[in-house]
């Protein structure tokens, strides 16, 4: 059965547009302040374009569960988000421990994915609990 989507996971949805859309301005048009402020040298821009291409193609897929009103349209998105923030957190945690990143940057992006993930899970079990219950 569709199930309206937690108004918590809206607000979720929301800040993810914000921290998506500021990371990809980040990574795409000022890498290299950007990499000088966090110790991160950019050193082939092409990839860190292909990284700020796909957060601003996940930043719009945050927009376009934001519009939609039932659980069932956005769960694999939800789903998908959930697999791309876990991963991150744990690759920001190996660059910081096991390959020499800079503190800073592996820091500030652990907390952002790993922030954004808990949110994204508490909400995502919220929406499957209820969606459990009235089935």
């Amino acid at each position: 059965m569709e199930k309206n989507i937690p108004s918590g996971l809206k607000i979720v949805f929301v800040v993810h547009m914000v921290v998506g859309a500021i990371f990809g301005v980040l990574f795409v048009l000022i890498l290299e302040l950007w990499g000088n402020l966090i110790g991160w040298e950019g050193k082939d821009p092409l990839i860190h374009w292909f990284l700020g291409a796909a957060v601003w193609g996940l930043t719009a897929s945050s927009w376009f569960a934001y519009r939609e009103k039932l659980w069932e349209r956005i769960k694999i998105a939800v789903q998908m988000e959930l697999v791309w923030l876990i991963l991150g957190a744990l690759i920001s945690l190996y660059g910081f421990f096991l390959a020499d990143a800079p503190a800073l940057g592996s820091w500030l992006y652990f907390v952002v994915f790993a922030g954004l993930a808990a949110a994204f899970s508490f909400f995502c079990s919220q929406a499957q609990k209820s969606e459990k219950a009235k089935a």
